[in-house]
């Protein structure tokens, strides 16, 4: 009875441990394609609230509502769903900021989530920037590491240097997934025609659902 009980706990444990280390996948559905996104577990805040509200339906029919090529594209404000031309756009969100998780850098493809202005760096409850970026030289990154206090690590300066990112915005934004397909798409979203806000004249539509 002991052997049976003590290899039922072992189970559990073996259990846990590895439903710990599993990746949770979510996709941003758009009009040029879709986006195939892995949400970290080394942000749980950033990552649960994530898939919460995706669940919810909260972000189906949002708009990317500011775009900046070679930067980032921003998404996931709820006053954008259904907005008429020309509404400024960017300060909604669900009622509530989420503790930041700052740690990851921002290569291109990132999913982070965008923030006011605050000591604590609180990220917003909803909206979120895909980082766009672009390679960075050995210099650059040099430079960034001296401003911001960094040591990057070899593999980290690789990225940069060949995939690219916006290294100004590490340590100040929590980053929290990564896109693993589609990341062409950022690209595409980020040339479109847009207005004087950096909003997309034609509305980018996004649908979010967790796999």
């Amino acid at each position: 009875m002991k052997n049976y009980l003590f290899i039922l706990l072992s189970l559990f444990i073996i259990s846990a441990c590895n439903s710990g280390d599993s990746k949770t996948y979510a996709e941003i559905e758009t009009e040029f394609g879709t986006m195939k996104v892995e949400l970290y577990n080394s942000t749980p805040g950033h990552k649960e609230n994530f898939i919460k509200l995706a669940k919810e339906g909260f972000y189906d029919g949002l708009l990317f509502h500011r775009v900046i090529d070679g930067f980032m594209v921003q998404g996931g404000d709820p006053n954008s769903k259904d907005a008429p031309a020309g509404q400024r756009l960017g300060s909604g969100g669900p009622g509530y900021t989420i503790p930041a998780e700052i740690g990851a850098p921002h290569f291109k493809g990132t999913l982070a989530a965008a923030r006011t202005g605050n000591p604590e760096k609180r990220s917003s409850g909803s909206q979120f920037y895909l980082t766009q970026g672009r390679p960075l030289t050995d210099a650059q990154i040099a430079n960034f590491e001296k401003q911001k206090g960094i040591q990057y690590t070899e593999a980290q300066k690789e990225k940069y240097r060949t995939l690219g990112g916006v290294p100004s915005l590490d340590m100040e934004y929590t980053v929290y997934g990564e896109v693993v397909e589609g990341l062409d798409i950022i690209d595409k979203i980020a040339t479109v025609a847009k207005d004087g806000s950096d909003r997309p004249v034609e509305d980018v539509k996004m649908k979010v659902r967790i796999l």
